[in-house]
C-alpha cells in the first residue's frame, strides 16, 4: 500500500521502477535487455490498496498475461473489510461513471452517458453486528470499482477516505488505537487460467498474498459472531 504502479511527475518511486531493480539485482535481465523492452506491470491497484500484482519481464509474457487480464481469463480475489452485517454471498452489477476532475466514480442502476458495465461478486468469509469481512471476485476491473459499488449498496470499506463513512472510521481508529487513512482492501489472490503458450509453467496456478499488518491487526483484535475459522484460515 502506498506505492504507486507507474512513474509519478513527482519522482515518486513506482513499482515498475522497483520491479526493474529486483531484475537486474538477482540476473534475470541486464543493462543491455532494457534497451529493447522495460518490464511493465499488467494491472493496477489504487495507491492505497495492497496486495498482488503481475507484471512481465519479456514482451511476450507481458502480452499474454495482460490479454488474460482482459479477456477476464484471469482471476482476480480481494479481501475487505465493510460496514454492516453481510451473511450471504452475492453477485451485484451496475454502471459506473468516473468523473476525472475530482478523481471519484459514480455508480448507477441505468447506464447513464460514459457510464460502464460492472460486476461484482462477494462471499462473506467472517461478520457480526457491526463489520464484514468479504472476500470478492472483481469480474469487471474498473476504476475504484469494489470501493464505490460496495458504499452504494450500503457497505462502504473501512478506512475509505473517498467512499466511505468518516464517522465510523474515526470510531474503528478510537478502538484499534489507529490513525488508519487507507481503505482496508486488500488484492489476496490471483487464479491462472489453463495456458499453452510463454506462461505454460504457470498454468492453473493459484498466488496469494498474506494481509499486511493494519489489515491483520484488525481482523485478529475483532470478535467475530460468525467465521472464526474461515478468519484463522486468512
Amino acid at each position: 500500500a502506498g506505492m504507486l504502479s507507474q512513474p509519478a511527475d513527482d519522482g515518486t518511486p513506482s513499482l515498475v521502477e522497483y520491479l526493474t531493480g529486483y531484475l537486474l539485482k538477482n540476473g534475470s535481465l541486464t543493462e543491455n535487455d532494457l534497451r529493447t523492452f522495460r518490464p511493465s506491470v499488467c494491472n493496477r491497484l489504487d495507491r492505497n490498496t495492497s496486495g498482488l500484482i503481475a507484471a512481465g519481464k519479456s514482451l511476450s509474457g507481458l502480452q499474454e498475461l495482460s490479454g488474460m487480464f482482459k479477456s477476464r481469463e484471469l482471476h482476480k480475489y480481494y479481501l475487505c473489510l465493510v460496514k454492516g452485517t453481510i451473511d450471504k454471498r452475492a453477485h451485484i452489477c451496475g454502471y459506473l461513471q468516473k468523473d476525472k476532475v475530482t478523481n471519484q466514480v459514480r455508480i448507477s442502476k441505468q447506464a447513464d452517458a460514459d457510464a460502464v458495465p460492472i460486476e461484482t461478486e462477494y462471499v462473506p468469509v467472517a461478520w457480526n453486528q457491526e463489520i464484514t469481512l468479504l472476500k470478492v471476485h472483481l469480474i469487471t476491473g474498473r476504476t475504484h470499482q469494489i470501493r464505490a459499488h460496495l458504499a452504494w449498496q450500503g457497505h462502504p470499506l473501512l478506512g475509505d477516505p473517498k467512499y466511505g463513512d468518516p464517522k465510523w472510521n474515526r470510531k474503528w481508529n478510537g478502538r484499534m488505537k489507529t490513525a488508519q487513512t487507507r481503505q482496508m482492501l486488500h488484492a489476496y489472490e490471483l487464479v491462472m487460467p489453463e495456458m499453452n503458450k510463454t506462461l505454460k509453467k504457470l498454468s492453473g496456478r493459484t498466488f496469494t498474498a498474506p494481509v499486511p499488518e493494519d489489515f491483520y491487526k484488525i481482523i485478529k483484535e475483532t470478535t467475530w459472531e460468525h467465521g472464526t475459522q474461515e478468519v484463522l484460515e486468512v
